[in-house]
């Protein structure tokens, strides 16, 4: 039950986060988007940029402050396939025109339809990546 009320807690905490970048600062709170506007030349909107990354980058360690313990991830494959799946991740973002924070979370809730279309094809390829690790023998 614990599992669930985190899960809860997390998607309210992401969609309220969502919704004030949105109203407040009229932008989408697409991660890939924000990064790579922070990596460019100092700009009016560099600094709330910064402290979105930083935000997501504290996240844990408020959650060891307030629970004693860090989250608990657990990756079953090489490095070697995790930096490969990451640099594909990041190549689809660019190609895709933003990532499943942008598409998937502001992007629906807009009802865009590119933001339709980008995450019917990002649930297809996961569904083929995982039918194929599955059952493809990898």
């Amino acid at each position: 039950m614990i599992v669930y009320l985190s899960a809860l807690a997390g998607g309210a905490l992401i969609g309220t986060s969502a919704a004030l970048l949105l109203v407040l600062n009229g932008r989408i709170a697409g991660i890939s988007g924000i990064a790579a506007g922070a990596m460019l030349p100092l700009s009016r909107d560099t600094p709330w940029r910064w402290a979105f990354l930083a935000g997501l980058l504290l996240g844990p360690v408020l959650y060891r402050l307030a629970f004693g313990a860090w989250p608990v991830v657990q990756l079953d494959a090489p490095w070697s396939l995790i930096v490969l799946g990451g640099l594909l991740v990041g190549y689809g973002t660019r190609l895709g025109g933003g990532c499943t924070s942008g598409h998937g979370v502001c992007g629906l809730a807009r009802l865009s339809p590119r933001s339709i279309a980008a995450v019917a094809t990002f649930m297809a390829a996961a569904a083929a990546t995982v039918f194929l690790v599955r059952h493809g023998g990898w």
